[in-house]
This record gives structure tokens, C-alpha cells and sequence, in this order.
């Protein structure tokens, strides 16, 4: 059996500001854009990983959810609760540099982890949690 990642899904309050950081910032390829009942998906990826996707979605993308449940999802949104997404990249330093000089939240400076990685960690606009991961040799 063969099984690969396809998607994953970020939840974001702002497709506009999501976009300006993951396609003008981290320089993700905009694959899709889709409009229905009200609400937006924009689906991105790295030009590097054409059979993967991040759909970027509203916190209650259900139009069935209640107007609590839409409620408790933004609040978790609003909290950085929601997801977490780890990349990869090829140079830690120069990858935080460059999403530092954007003006995104820093959580976590570049530092040497004990499982072989180097990694550093930002919120996006929506306060999702995003781990940038360079593997040690």
C-alpha cells in the first residue's frame, strides 16, 4: 500500500491577510480559489510539492455549525489552538530572517533541537502555529 499526503488544512479570519503571508512571504503557489455558500477556500503549495496542498478554510467551514459553535471557533482561532503545520526548509537562519523581516510573530528564534533538527516557529495573521524544521547533519 502506497499512501501519501494530499491536503491539510490552516484555518484563517482573513483569506486576504492569509494570502499575503503564505503566498507573498513564504512564497506558496495560489492553486485554488472557491467561493460557496458564503464562504472562501484557497487552497496553496510549494512549487516543489505539486501533489500537496494547504487549504486555507474558515474556522467553521461546516454550514451546518451553530452560530456557538462559529464562535468557539474563532476564539480557539484567536488563541493559535486551532492546527499546527511543520515545514521543511533547506536553511532555518535565512527562512526565519526573512518571515521576521515581514513583520510575522516570532515564537520561537532558531535553536538547535535534541531530535536532530534546527527549527524556529511564528504565528501566521490568523495565529496558527507554523514550525519552520531544518533537518542536522
Amino acid at each position: 500500500m502506497d499512501i501519501t499526503l494530499s491536503q491539510c488544512f490552516i484555518a484563517v479570519d482573513d483569506h486576504d491577510k492569509a494570502l499575503a503571508f503564505y503566498r507573498d512571504v513564504l512564497g506558496l503557489e495560489v492553486r485554488n480559489d472557491v467561493g460557496f455558500e458564503g464562504m472562501r477556500w484557497v487552497t496553496v503549495g510549494s512549487p516543489a510539492q505539486p501533489g500537496v496542498e494547504i487549504v486555507l478554510e474558515p474556522p467553521a467551514a461546516d454550514p451546518n455549525a451553530s452560530p456557538a459553535d462559529r464562535e468557539a471557533m474563532a476564539e480557539l482561532l484567536a488563541k493559535g489552538l486551532l492546527r499546527g503545520v511543520i515545514f521543511a526548509t533547506d536553511d532555518c537562519d535565512a527562512t526565519f530572517a526573512h518571515i521576521q523581516a515581514s513583520g510575522a510573530e516570532v515564537l520561537q528564534e532558531p535553536v538547535d533541537q535534541p531530535y536532530g533538527v534546527r527549527d524556529c516557529a511564528f504565528r501566521d495573521p490568523a495565529g496558527n502555529l507554523l514550525r519552520f524544521s531544518q533537518r542536522r547533519r
